[in-house]
């Protein structure tokens, strides 16, 4: 499927962690402007420090697929730690921003095992200054999070990105 959202848990059924259920409009995503998302996952372990998350990104350019390098914590990155950047994010003992604090989602590690729901909610995506290569066309993502070397969850995504 060329352009359009899609997604799909690569993470074969033995990963802990798996995404349920995720949708996400308009289509394509747009920005600056408004983004709903719905998501489900569920977790048969408590996820904690350090979680490394590897991401692959992938750009369509004609028929081709390129791989775009990391550049400023942007493209196929390897964090080595997710948790350290949800701290500086957000700091500990301070409220997880909303809509999480509604829903009860932790954005804090540790993640504890169990099933996490987010019904349709509208996140803000702001006019952020992105460099050229990162603007309009498809998309291919995939984000593996693992921790002492054992995979937890893996998420494959695939969407469209138009600026405005």
């Amino acid at each position: 499927q060329v352009g359009g959202f899609a997604w799909e848990d690569c993470g074969d059924g033995r990963d802990p962690v798996v995404l349920q259920s995720l949708s996400v409009a308009p289509d394509p995503i747009t920005i600056p402007g408004s983004l709903r998302v719905s998501a489900a996952a569920s977790s048969r372990k408590t996820m904690a420090s350090p979680l490394k998350a590897v991401l692959v990104v992938e750009k369509a350019l004609g028929d081709l697929w390129i791989q775009l390098p990391c550049i400023d914590q942007l493209g196929s990155c390897t964090y080595s730690d997710v948790c350290t950047i949800l701290d500086n994010l957000i700091p500990p003992g301070t409220p997880c921003p909303e809509p999480l604090l509604t829903y009860g989602i932790p954005c804090h590690c540790p993640f504890k095992a169990g099933s996490y729901s987010l019904p349709a909610s509208d996140f803000v995506l702001p006019d952020v200054e992105l460099p050229a290569w990162m603007t309009n066309g498809n998309y291919r993502v995939r984000v593996a999070i693992s921790s002492g070397g054992e995979e937890l969850a893996c998420v494959k995504l695939a969407f469209s990105l138009q600026s405005l």
